[in-house]
């Protein structure tokens, strides 16, 4: 019997959250005193996906293609234009601040700059507290609930009085890890957690990431640019391009029968490690620059950098991709691709 398979991907899973038509456009204004709308920045358009429990969605791009929004749209950190959120049978999408609230205990985010996203006034054990204390949880017991929190993410509880800025870079990651698990939530998104992190400290924080996934049965949004440490933490990868997502696939079908060309140029773009193999593969190289949000192009949006589109469709095909717009397509177990003339293609 197959799995059913649904418009985001999911297959044979009970989703914790979802997104579903998801679309978040930005107003461009005019300089000067009046400022006039004269446009619309189309940072998300038309985005569906449903994370399972105890599962990792990966979402990646390139930068501006709107991964960083969609996480924010995912927790109603922003409103979308349209398009609704699915958690716990309510659509957060149509929730005021004061009814948000009490679910912000269960939706949680890291934040890409470990530094940024901690107050440097305050004392780490102060910084891992404050969710305990907004939500009223601190009480008797917030002192050793902190000095866990700490321990469990690899930090010595001893060096809860020191500050932010005494800390390494994955320690700070660390810190902000504890600081969103504080009030066991349900949801993490990861908004590029490791990307200002050396490879070794990368490491360390990834396996972190999954231990607690399997302690505490998390469920991950994980955010990034960078296909290879996706491939090591995510179950299901989906792939952004300019506000859209053209491809979704778990991680073992999407490494090896990859089918959208921007895919498939991303994941050419992995360095292996065996200098021979390095040599002998295959390489797919994007010429251009990415379009503007502003004014993106009919049809398809990757059409003005698809290596196929000029080297190997005929005038005909070449027209379908400007005038029609191609929608995201289920080529079997639960592998959805966004492409006219989709083909798998072993890469790697």
């Amino acid at each position: 019997m197959t799995a059913a398979v649904d418009a985001a991907g999911t297959v044979g899973t009970k989703a914790v959250i979802s997104a579903r038509n998801l679309v978040k456009h930005f107003p461009v204004r005019s300089r000067g005193i009046l400022r006039r709308r004269v446009g619309e920045v189309h940072a998300v358009c038309d985005v569906s996906f449903e994370i399972g429990a105890n599962e990792t969605l990966g979402l990646v791009g390139e930068s501006g293609c709107g991964k960083s929004t969609t996480a924010r749209l995912l927790l109603n950190l922003i409103r979308p234009t349209s398009g609704s959120i699915q958690y716990d049978g309510r659509d957060l999408a149509t929730l005021s601040r004061a009814q948000m609230r009490p679910l912000r205990r269960d939706l949680q985010i890291v934040f890409q700059d470990p530094f940024a996203s901690l107050d440097p006034r305050m004392t780490v054990f102060e910084i891992v507290a404050e969710p305990l204390r907004i939500h009223g949880l601190f009480g008797s017991s917030g002192r050793s609930a902190v000095r866990e929190l700490m321990q469990t993410v690899g930090l010595n509880a001893e060096h809860g009085n020191r500050y932010p800025h005494e800390f390494s870079g994955g320690q700070r990651q660390r810190i902000g890890i504890a600081r969103a698990l504080a009030l066991r939530p349900k949801v993490l998104v990861l908004d590029e957690p490791v990307s200002a992190l050396d490879v070794s400290i990368q490491a360390g924080v990834i396996n972190l990431l999954e231990d607690l996934q399997t302690e505490l049965g998390l469920s991950y949004l994980f955010v990034s640019h960078d296909l290879s440490v996706v491939r090591h933490i995510a179950h299901r990868v989906a792939v952004m391009y300019l506000g859209k997502i053209v491809e979704t696939a778990s991680v073992e079908e999407l490494f090896t029968k990859a089918s959208h060309p921007y895919t498939q140029a991303l994941i050419s773009a992995i360095p292996l490690p065996d200098p021979r193999k390095e040599r002998m593969r295959q390489r797919i190289l994007l010429t251009g620059d990415v379009p503007s949000p502003v004014d993106p192009p009919s049809g398809c949006r990757f059409r003005t950098r698809c290596p196929k589109f000029a080297a190997v469709l005929s005038g005909d095909e070449q027209r379908r991709c400007v005038s029609e717009e191609p929608a995201l397509i289920d080529r079997g177990q639960g592998h959805l691709s966004a492409c006219h003339y989709a083909e798998a293609v072993k890469l790697v």
